[in-house]
């Protein structure tokens, strides 16, 4: 589907332009959103906006990188959208040439959606409000990423490692967080990385009047860098934390067994002497020789308990 408004020097908005019509209008610049094209409408990339083979390519292979190109007077963006649930990150590419901006995405996005709207109803909108409607867009995908990161970081918050409730959560849980930070932070840093080249070239023209816009949507990718990064720190932290929880645990076990162990080893050792089959044992024609035989063996256990009690064995 494509769908096309324009801004008229009039100051006025035309909307649901047909493409064959856009020569005929007298615009200051206008809009064209391809979403969900079929592949007629991608072949018009090239027909009739000539744009670069590079990046009609582009536009066909996802799922590229993040990234700016210049080609000539157009430059070309490469976007991501995450839906915050899923993490599932879908490309938005985004052309941008005097007088005029390409969108092309394989699914009808909210993000997009919403540009779209608030554009029409912006209170400063020049000849150069193409500038305005491209960060409108790259602002509503950035705005995208916060709820899953902030999502992420509840869920890492959330963690109580040390309790009996540890017992329920494993491995498999910080792994999984890490992966999905991971996957968040493989969009966010290259859209830092591009929005710091979009603020620091000098090929896109009227740019340096929407700096101040653009910045702003690079501190916000400065700030969800922090929480990525903050979280994945937090994560390695619980992973040590939930390994020397369950170590210790172990070794309180171990020291359980040990102490049981030990004690019995003497009465082991008295057992197993009169257990033998010898016929010259003094003590088997004793008549009370068996109660005396527990007794002593009780005396023994009772003895060492206590003894190691007191060295702190079951502490």
């Amino acid at each position: 589907m494509i769908r096309i408004k324009g801004y008229t020097k009039e100051k006025t908005w035309v909307n649901d332009i047909a493409l064959d019509d856009l020569k005929k209008i007298d615009l200051d610049w206008y809009w064209v959103d391809f979403s969900e094209p079929e592949a007629s409408e991608t072949k018009l990339l090239d027909t009739y906006f000539h744009f670069h083979p590079l990046a009609i390519e582009d536009c066909c292979h996802l799922l590229q990188r993040p990234k700016l190109d210049h080609y000539d007077d157009t430059h070309f963006f490469v976007l991501h959208s995450v839906e915050p649930r899923s993490l599932q990150v879908e490309e938005v590419n985004l052309f941008i040439a005097p007088r005029f901006i390409v969108t092309y995405h394989m699914k009808n996005l909210a993000e997009i959606n919403d540009a779209w709207t608030k554009i029409s109803t912006a209170s400063k909108v020049g000849e150069d409000g193409y500038l305005l409607a491209a960060y409108m867009i790259i602002d509503e995908l950035v705005d995208q990423y916060f709820p899953a990161v902030q999502e992420l970081e509840e869920q890492v918050l959330d963690m109580d490692i040390g309790s009996e409730s540890a017992n329920q959560m494993t491995m498999d849980e910080i792994f999984n967080i890490r992966s999905r930070l991971l996957r968040l932070r493989k969009t966010i840093l290259p859209m830092r990385d591009l929005l710091y080249r979009t603020l620091n070239t000098e090929r896109i023209e009227g740019l340096s009047g929407y700096l101040a816009f653009y910045r702003d949507i690079y501190d916000h990718l400065l700030k969800l860098t922090e929480m990525t990064d903050a979280s994945r720190e937090m994560t390695s932290d619980l992973r040590d934390s939930f390994m020397s929880y369950n170590s210790n645990r172990m070794n309180a076990i171990m020291k359980t067994l040990t102490v049981i162990t030990t004690i019995f080893m003497p009465l082991t050792f008295l057992a197993g002497i009169y257990g033998m089959n010898f016929e010259h044992m003094p003590e088997l024609s004793w008549h009370w020789g068996y109660f005396g035989l527990l007794g002593f063996m009780g005396i023994v256990g009772v003895s060492m308990y206590i003894w190691f009690r007191r060295k702190g064995w079951f502490d």
